[in-house]
């Protein structure tokens, strides 16, 4: 299906109430209803299942984790045993190779952990390309009522901060978090080897350190989730506002905006603050254990050796573990915040995962084959928003090649109309045919394949004029692609860009006139050959000259094909086979442009009123 739009939803969609701005879910809440918190163990279980396909890799980290941490501990050891055996009786060649046996542990210890460290970087790159594939593409999947719901700037902090916060977790903390674990429990064993005494005492510090970490850490998953809202929130403001910038400047509303920025600004940094407070705390109070720990167990050692029960050097190697032993303690309360940080952020990606589409293949839908384009609305019935009809029991019927006109007020329901028919939304009753085939029970993807829409609202993507065109089919060769051009009237003024098709469009194509985009957007929609085509004003944003000329390529389109035409320039569809005019949700008159014109009814007044310089009802 060719599209010109993201969104679908014109002018017809309620904006107020649940959905619309400040509504629950809408804009105004900042994804009130993808905030609720979840368990973090079931977070971690997620996180890890990405890991689990990496079995063989992991199993080696770990390895190698052991193998350097082990290596890395014999220093401390051996340096008690130069001091007992070679320095005191001015053992030189033992010192010396002691000191070699030392620079090899480490050496070895030293590449071991290159390895390590160079394993699980590959092993979580992988993983975490996984999780944004799993999460674009589930995106991809859900229903434009969740888009026309959350902030694309939210959206878009999911799939950047969010995810980057379980990167730092996950490729820079797995191996220190192995090696840690493993360097805690080798002190511990080395200690107790050389003495149970001061052991005890180096350990005694343990249990403190672990009922303060234990309380601080209570608060930061719960700090770095508010954080990463926070910083969702403004980048939402930031895209809302960068892509509206020509609104802000046409209204003079940059020092709202500021106003609205700086609120966002604040909000975060009072967030980043509290998080951040929590999380340098541990630090702190890690080194003061540390050093309460070395006290402890210089006194006693002292105590011990004036007694002649140890020697010096078991003294110095435990001072030196102990000083080991602090290190991976204060990693660990370090590593702590940051995967705090990942399993906030995780838990928002997931939120998002866990959203099922509304809109799904039914069980066993079948492909929609080629069609012929009967189209038939019977009896159909379509809300927004619960209580708010916006399609009345409507019923209307297109034979295959006819040109179909919805003419009549802002915000009857003519594109939504156009909405149900490419089932962007599902109705609530009643049914709609193509071909006889109920369209809920055909695959949405065979369906839309068929339809080409051109939507008042033109959106083009970066890259060149050729590529834009070629959206509407991916496989048409340049000639189909300029043919298509031509046919929309898009042909010379693309001709006088500095690199004709290969001209580069801005974001949005801001640096083509809206005009010259709707041209573009139109023979997009050329180039799909689509057996049922959709005008939502296509023709509404060039001039009267120019729409003369894009009306010849239109009709030629449209022979053969079903067309369903929305235009509020009502000269533009006098061609038309039957014109349905539509208020309130409902079809109040149809007919030929003449049959209604003699009516006298709704339709004339609209028709004259415009021709008399007049504003519409």
């Amino acid at each position: 299906m060719s599209t010109n739009n993201q969104s679908s939803r014109t002018q017809d969609t309620p904006r107020r109430g649940p959905g619309g701005p400040g509504g629950p879910g809408g804009p105004g809440s900042h994804m009130a209803g993808l905030q609720k918190p979840k368990d973090a163990r079931i977070a971690m279980r997620r996180l890890l299942a990405y890991l689990a396909p990496h079995r063989a890799g992991l199993i080696l980290v770990v390895v190698l984790t052991v193998f350097y941490t082990a290596f890395s501990l014999v220093g401390p050891y051996l340096m008690g045993v130069a001091i007992d055996q070679f320095i005191g009786k001015s053992d030189l060649p033992g010192l010396g190779r002691t000191v070699l046996i030392m620079l090899g542990a480490y050496s070895i210890a030293w590449i071991a952990q290159v390895f390590a460290d160079f394993i699980m970087a590959s092993i979580s790159q992988k993983s975490l390309q996984k999780i944004r594939e799993d999460l674009f593409r589930h995106l991809q999947t859900l229903e434009l009522h969740f888009f026309d719901q959350n902030q694309h700037g939210e959206l878009m902090s999911r799939l950047t901060n969010d995810i980057d916060a379980i990167n730092r977790a996950v490729s820079q903390n797995v191996t220190q978090l192995i090696s840690n674990v493993l360097t805690v429990l080798g002190i511990v064993i080395m200690m107790l080897v050389l003495n149970i005494w001061l052991a005890l005492a180096a350990l005694l510090v343990i249990p403190m350190i672990m009922l303060i970490t234990t309380q601080i850490a209570s608060k930061t998953r719960s700090g770095y989730r508010d954080l990463q809202k926070g910083l969702g929130d403004l980048n939402a403001t930031v895209e809302e506002t960068i892509s509206g910038q020509r609104v802000v400047t046409a209204f003079g509303r940059s020092e709202s905006v500021r106003t609205i920025f700086n609120d966002k600004n604040e909000a975060l940094y009072k967030a980043s603050v509290k998080a951040n407070t929590l999380a340098f705390m541990m630090m702190p109070i890690t080194g003061v254990m540390g050093n309460l720990a070395i006290a402890i167990l210089a006194s006693l050692g002292g105590v011990l050796a004036i007694n002649g029960l140890v020697t010096v050097g078991t003294i110095a190697a435990f001072i030196n573990y102990t000083q080991r032993f602090m290190q991976p303690i204060r990693s660990m309360a370090n590593l702590y915040n940051t995967v705090q940080a990942a399993l906030a952020g995780a838990e928002r990606v997931f939120d998002i995962l866990d959203r099922q589409p509304e809109l799904m293949d039914s069980a066993g839908a079948q492909a929609l084959e080629q069609i012929k384009g009967d189209v038939l609305f019977e009896n159909v019935n379509f809300h927004y928003v619960e209580g708010v009809p916006v399609i009345k029991n409507m019923s209307l019927h297109a034979n295959p090649g006819q040109t179909i006109a919805l003419v009549g007020p802002t915000g009857a329901g003519k594109t939504t109309i156009v909405n149900l028919l490419t089932r962007f939304y599902d109705i609530q009753s009643g049914k709609i045919q193509i071909d006889g085939k109920d369209i809920c029970k055909v695959q949405k993807d065979s369906l839309r394949r068929q339809l080409g829409i051109v939507l008042q609202d033109t959106y083009l993507f970066t890259g060149t004029v050729m590529e834009n065109i070629r959206y509407g089919r991916l496989e048409a060769t340049d000639e189909e692609v300029i043919e298509a051009a031509r046919m929309a009237s898009a042909h010379s003024f693309i001709h006088r860009l500095p690199l004709g098709y290969q001209t580069e469009l801005s974001e949005r194509g801001s640096n083509l006139s809206q005009g010259q985009r709707q041209l573009l957007a139109i023979a997009r929609a050329i180039l799909a050959d689509p057996a049922i085509l959709v005008l939502d004003e296509a023709t509404s944003s060039v001039d009267t000259r120019t729409e003369a000329k894009i009306q010849k390529g239109l009709l030629e389109l449209m022979k053969g094909r079903t067309s369903f035409v929305i235009a509020h320039r009502l000269s533009t569809i006098r061609e038309a086979d039957q014109v349905l005019v539509i208020k309130d949700g409902e079809i109040i008159e149809r007919g030929s442009h003449n049959e209604l014109l003699d009516l006298g009814g709704f339709y004339n007044h609209l028709y004259m009123s415009q021709f008399k310089g007049q504003v519409a009802v």
